[in-house]
């Protein structure tokens, strides 16, 4: 089930008893909270999943209150009343646990894992009149390394029938719900300066949200030039068009956004800098065959670097508008730009314009 379908059932007061609400994206989760919050007419009832079992919810659930003939509860981080997998068990043998005990342990937590499914089961089958139950997995998404684990989550969840799916926006979606609000809002917001918004919040329409509510203070119709100034983050989508253009090999493009940092006063040492991470992040990527944000995501987590989802997405669309060659050479270039720049030159200007030059030569 879409958001857009369960906001129209809740809209005509069809709330499922149980429901599972999956998926990262959290500005349509949001919103069907609120909805499903208003509908209801109550105060939700929060319950921390790390913190409680399974069988503990549904026990609550089953509980009549002396105080409320309704309840709705809405039970957080779902993901972990799941059994840990047998390549989280090993590492957990790796830990020092004994052998023996550790296998005695992991087949304990599945044999319970399986009566708190059957419990629920039960519940789905013969719900709390007057009780509405959500259960929310928000840690993961749809795509790349994260799929099966949510795959995971569904199966273990799977006597729940209603489950409405958070999936991440398009840039196109993202643009259309932009439109929408800012309409709502009374936004004036050029074509130009809504796209760069987009790009810079990375279809993040949560994101995209908080700052409308911010660019309302404004009082002014938003034009492209000024959305820099207002949204920290679109100055760095503005470098994020040059390494599109230098992707493309449009020498034109990417002067002209050479230009939009010069005026927007960036200092280029520093544009250089988020060159060089950039191109080296989108190496190791295409080194490692990884592909889609998610995958990129996981893969630097893992190594121990942060890394959060719109700058994964930019390293994927880097790695695929660069061959491995094209990096390699991009990386040498940007390593004599950074020593002109330490040594006597013009300006810093004309070192980056070298640059740009030789690039898409």
């Amino acid at each position: 089930m879409t958001p857009a379908q369960f906001l129209a059932r809740v809209k005509k007061n069809d709330i499922p008893p149980v429901i599972l609400f999956l998926g990262q994206e959290s500005y349509n989760r949001r919103r069907c909270r609120e909805a499903l919050t208003a509908a209801c007419a109550l105060e939700p009832e929060q319950i921390d999943m790390a913190e409680s079992s399974l069988a503990a919810v549904i026990d609550d659930a089953r509980a009549m209150s002396l105080f409320a003939s309704e309840r709705l509860m809405i039970a957080k981080a779902a993901e972990t009343a799941m059994p840990r997998t047998s390549r989280a068990a090993a590492v957990a043998d790796d830990d020092g646990d004994d052998d023996d005990d550790a296998g005695a342990a992991t087949s304990g937590k599945r044999a319970a894992a399986s009566g708190e499914e059957a419990l629920l089961a039960a519940y789905v089958k013969s719900p709390t009149p007057g009780v509405t139950l959500v259960f929310e997995a928000t840690r993961w998404d749809f795509d790349g390394d994260d799929k099966t684990k949510t795959e995971r989550v569904r199966k273990y969840y799977g006597a729940i029938t209603e489950v409405v799916e958070f999936r991440r926006f398009t840039p196109d979606e993202a643009r259309m719900e932009l439109d929408r609000m800012a309409r709502a809002a009374k936004i004036v917001l050029e074509p130009a300066a809504a796209e760069a918004l987009v790009e810079a919040l990375a279809a993040d329409v949560g994101r995209i949200a908080v700052e409308l509510e911010k660019l309302r203070l404004y009082g002014k119709p938003i034009t492209a030039e000024a959305l820099p100034l207002l949204v920290p983050d679109a100055r760095q989508s503005t470098i994020f068009a040059l390494v599109n253009a230098l992707g493309r090999r449009d020498r034109a493009r990417s002067l002209e956004a050479l230009d939009s940092l010069v005026r927007e006063g960036e200092y280029l040492p520093l544009a250089l800098t988020f060159l060089a991470g950039q191109f080296r992040m989108a190496l190791v990527a295409k080194e490692a065959n990884i592909k889609g944000s998610s995958q990129v995501q996981s893969h630097f987590q893992r190594a121990g670097v942060p890394m959060w989802g719109s700058r994964a997405e930019q390293i994927a669309l880097t790695a695929s508008k660069f061959s491995k060659v094209q990096l390699e050479r991009g990386l040498s270039l940007i390593f004599d730009a950074d020593r002109d720049l330490r040594s006597a030159r013009p300006d810093d200007r004309t070192v980056i314009e070298n640059f740009v030059v030789r690039l898409c030569a």
